[in-house]
């Protein structure tokens, strides 16, 4: 590399005026902090990233104040202690003002030869806008446009995190709309998708918001419950029975199950399809679709 002469500046990482002009002008964050933790000195966007307009007040907060999650700091530690660096480490920042921040982490230790002590030199890079559109588009692909129920793809995704988590403990509730496709034929697709709308914000009204409500396809819904489910499953399988009198848009079919030894989601879900019982609604005119003629001779 070509040493920095006269004319030369800036053309050079040899040249301390151009390494002081990268850390203050770059758009990541740069920081340096000790093996206790303390963060000894950052650029402006470090700054940035954290919420704070200075390294003196920067200087208040100890590393382990900046995570989310202090098990990751130990995480982060671990890794340096066994391989004296770490790429694109990844976790959450929590600023002064209560807003997180996704950030990935490249470091390294350096050791200091005269006193000994370590250091900890890194970039930070925020990727929080990044993980929201991620976000955003997992959201799209998980859900069902019509209904805004989820759809099959994220009970694929629901499979994998379970067998990740070690959970084994889960209920499933399944509906089926009765005599859709009648329905559907007679008065037409629009009228039919109005109904799976008013049937997905009936189910979703009678469910926790962290039990899912699963449009199958066509006229078919499930709910999954997840914990100490033998009660639960069936607690919130009686409430859809009971509130389908009053509010369900249109008569319906359920069946729910308990997840047994061994057994897989899926099988949860096949064993409660199994298990249909017909649930009736109060006839009020107006309040629900009206089956075609035929159909409610048959009834009759």
């Amino acid at each position: 590399m070509k040493h920095p002469s006269a004319g030369g500046r800036f053309r050079s990482l040899d040249d301390i005026e151009t390494l002081r002009l990268l850390a203050k002008k770059l758009g990541e964050g740069i920081y340096i902090s000790d093996d206790s933790g303390e963060i000894l000195d950052a650029n402006p966007a470090f700054l940035s990233i954290f919420g704070v307009q200075s390294v003196a007040e920067l200087g208040q907060f100890h590393a382990a104040d900046l995570y989310a999650d202090p098990e990751r700091r130990d995480v982060w530690r671990n890794l340096l202690d066994r391989d004296g660096t770490v790429r694109d480490f990844e976790w959450e920042l929590v600023r002064p003002d209560g807003q997180h921040r996704t950030v990935l982490d490249t470091s390294y230790v350096v050791t200091d030869p005269e006193s000994g002590k370590r250091y900890y030199h890194g970039i930070l890079v925020d990727i929080s806008q990044r993980k929201e559109m991620e976000s955003q588009l997992r959201e799209q692909l998980t859900r069902d446009a019509l209904t805004g129920c989820y759809n099959r793809r994220f009970l694929l995704d629901l499979e994998g995190e379970l067998t990740a988590t070690g959970e084994q403990r889960w209920g499933c509730i399944f509906i089926d709309i009765d005599h859709f496709k009648l329905y559907n034929d007679t008065h037409g697709h629009q009228k039919g998708d109005q109904v799976l709308a008013r049937m997905a914000r009936f189910l979703m009204r009678q469910v926790r918001a962290e039990e899912p409500v699963v449009r199958m396809g066509g006229d078919e819904f499930l709910i999954v419950v997840f914990g100490d489910t033998a009660e639960r499953t069936e607690e919130v399988a009686r409430r859809l029975q009971k509130a389908a009198a009053r509010s369900s848009p249109v008569e319906f079919s359920l069946g729910w199950a308990n997840r047994a030894e061994g057994e897989s989601l899926k099988q949860t879900i096949d064993r409660a399809d199994q298990k249909l019982i017909g649930v009736r609604v109060l006839s009020r005119s107006g309040d629900h679709p009206r089956l075609p003629d035929e159909m409610e001779r048959r009834r009759g």
